[in-house]
Parts: C-alpha cells; sequence; structure tokens
C-alpha cells in the first residue's frame, strides 16, 4: 500500500512548518533525519491525521480520511501513549473504539504479547515497568490494532544499550512498512530509504550510503545538527 504526499504543506500562524511536499513512499523501512526543528516530527504526524496539512492531501491507498485506522503512531516518550494503569487495560484501550467482540480482543492482545516476549508483563502496573518494558508495552499496544503501517518519532532515545537492540530486533521482523524518525543513524543505515527534511522541504531523498554521509558532512560544515 503507498502512502502519497500531494503538494502538502502545514502552516502555523505566519511560519510555514513544511512546504510543497509530494512523495510516493512504498519502500519497507523509510528513514526520516533532519537537524531540530526542521520540521520532522509535523511531518510524521501527517502520517495517521495527528496533524492536518494546512494544503495538499495525504493519501493511504485510495483513502485520505481517517488515516488512524491504516497508520499506527508510535510516541518518542512512552509516557504519552500508556493511558491505563495496567498492561492488559491498556492495550484493549485500543481496540475498544474498533468495537471488536471481547473474545477477539483477547486472543489479539494474548498473541502479540507472546510475539513480543511480554506475555509477563500482562498483569503488571505500567507505572512499574522500566523505561525499556514501557517502549515495548507501547509498540504492543499499536500492534493490537493491526495497522497497515507504523511511524515511530525518536523510537530509541530515551533507551539504554540492551533496551535499543532489542527495539532493533523487534523492528527489523515487523511485517508493516515503518517510518522511522531518528537522529541515531545507525539505526537507520541498514533502511530502504533515507529522507532528509531541511526548513521544512525533502533536502534529499535516496539510500541510506548516499543520504546519510551528505547529512553527516553538512553537520560538520555547520558545526553540529
Amino acid at each position: 500500500m503507498t502512502m502519497q504526499f500531494d503538494r502538502v504543506s502545514v502552516t502555523k500562524g505566519t511560519r510555514e512548518i513544511l512546504s510543497e511536499i509530494t512523495l510516493s513512499l512504498t519502500e519497507q523501512r523509510i528513514g526520516v533525519i533532519g537537524n531540530n526543528g526542521s520540521g520532522k516530527s509535523t511531518f510524521l504526524r501527517l502520517f495517521n491525521g495527528l496533524e492536518k496539512p494546512s494544503t495538499g492531501t495525504v493519501r493511504f491507498g485510495e483513502s485520505t480520511d481517517d488515516l488512524r485506522r491504516h497508520v499506527g503512531f508510535m510516541f518518542q516518550n512512552p509516557d504519552n501513549q500508556i493511558v491505563y494503569p495496567m498492561v492488559e487495560e491498556d492495550l484493549a484501550f485500543g481496540l475498544k473504539a474498533r468495537k471488536l467482540p471481547k473474545a477477539e480482543s483477547e486472543t489479539r492482545i494474548e498473541r502479540v504479547l507472546s510475539e513480543l516476549s511480554l506475555t509477563h508483563l500482562k498483569g503488571r502496573l505500567t507505572h512499574q515497568l522500566s523505561g525499556g518494558e514501557k517502549q515495548m508495552v507501547a509498540l504492543a499496544g499499536v500492534l493490537v490494532t493491526e495497522p497497515e503501517m507504523i511511524v515511530f518519532d525518536e523510537p530509541t532515545t530515551l533507551l539504554d544499550l540492551r533496551n535499543k537492540m532489542q527495539f532493533m530486533r523487534v523492528l527489523a521482523t515487523l511485517p508493516q512498512p515503518a517510518v522511522v524518525v531518528s537522529h541515531d543513524l545507525d539505526l537507520l543505515a541498514g533502511f530502504d530509504r533515507i529522507l532528509h527534511i531541511a526548513g521544512g522541504r525533502i533536502h534529499a531523498d535516496g539510500r541510506p550510503e548516499d543520504v546519510i554521509p551528505a547529512y553527516k558532512a553538512l553537520c560538520e560544515d555547520l558545526g553540529g545538527c
């Protein structure tokens, strides 16, 4: 399924955050890089309707409405995503709007927890989880809704090395296409496509081996990104 941006701009007051973005995204793993304030997070939030374009259209397949039913979103901080005090309750929350039969909801929750090796956390209180556990529970909360695409906003920023490596292993095996905004260039090195956003525009678009070294060189010229 293709995610299509057609002449998309986002304006807040007098400030243009994104300008005339036109893209067709079909790859399995897409990374998004750029310095702080470049428009990356706004771009990501367009994927599932958390942000609306001021002009232009965002389309998933043939759909321009209710993108959240197609695209899952993972926030940088899992505390912004986990809303219920118990893990099982939190995972069930995302299914309530879909009005699934209770048995099907329970089956989905059990399956996703098993796939992520999180079954032991099912009855745990979410505020007692470690940062890495919260991140994985947040991912489970996305996966139970069975999205057709998942977007991630800086998913490894709050993780230590062990949990980062665990997350990378899980990410590599997800069947869904994934779009990942990250400053962690090692995380994105094996991706299919990299978008470099600068000043609200697509500055570069291509393979990691081409886009990432050019971005690093630009950062060095600017004294850091």
